[in-house]
């Protein structure tokens, strides 16, 4: 099956980067590139993608805002934003957008299609070290914390996989915290997915933030 794939950045070298590499890799498929976030919008409707590799900062629409309308839709395409964390303040809000990850433009071009591939396949693509820079950032924001979220139905061992999905672990440092298998740790993660109406694990480190049981690094 090969994984239809727009580009949505307001640099043509990137965009050319990509879809020379991605000639040599027959899973892969560029279907269409975007230099706006409108455009971005207008080519998922046109082409129907597996996902969006979206940058945040363009010109009008920025990347957040097509993410938002992009993953709205009935069959919503993936979208892997692209950005360079260290100077951007707007990956948590591209996250809770929608978007299924990120990729910092300083990736090797062959882990960014490596990237795409774990997106497609349905899964999320973000790093502990990300997650917790995510958690910091957005806590020093001066805005108000939005209200607790409720986890309603959530038993207190899913509450204690969902709190260390939130620090950024992954099922196998779940199971060694928890002293459970991988396996089980698994199907833990798989029940929070369903029962909070989660699309992603990316989700469900932004559920844990929001229902308090991830602190903020001080």
């Amino acid at each position: 099956m090969t994984v239809r794939v727009v580009l949505a950045d307001d640099q043509p070298l990137v965009r050319a980067g990509l879809r020379v590499l991605v000639a040599d890799h027959p899973d892969l498929a560029i279907v269409g590139e975007a230099g706006t976030g409108a455009q971005a919008v207008r080519l998922v409707e046109e082409t129907r993608p597996d996902v969006v590799v979206m940058d945040i900062r363009m010109p009008g629409m920025d990347g957040i805002e097509a993410t938002r309308i992009i993953t709205a839709g009935p069959e919503p395409a993936r979208v892997l934003i692209l950005t360079t964390f260290d100077d951007d303040d707007y990956v948590y809000g591209a996250l809770r957008a929608g978007a299924s990850g990120f990729l910092v433009k300083d990736m090797a071009l062959e882990d960014i299609l490596a990237a795409i591939r774990v997106v497609a396949a349905g899964d999320a693509l973000i790093a502990p070290s990300v997650t917790r820079r995510l958690i910091e950032e957005f806590a020093d924001r001066p805005e108000p914390a939005p209200p607790r979220r409720a986890l309603g139905g959530v038993t207190e061992r899913e509450r204690e996989v969902l709190t260390l999905v939130g620090r950024g672990m992954s099922n196998g440092e779940i199971a060694a915290q928890l002293f459970i298998s991988v396996a089980t740790a698994k199907a833990h993660v798989a029940r929070l997915l369903t029962k909070l109406d989660a699309r992603d694990r990316v989700q469900l480190v932004i559920i844990a933030y929001e229902a308090g049981l991830v602190a903020p690094p001080r």
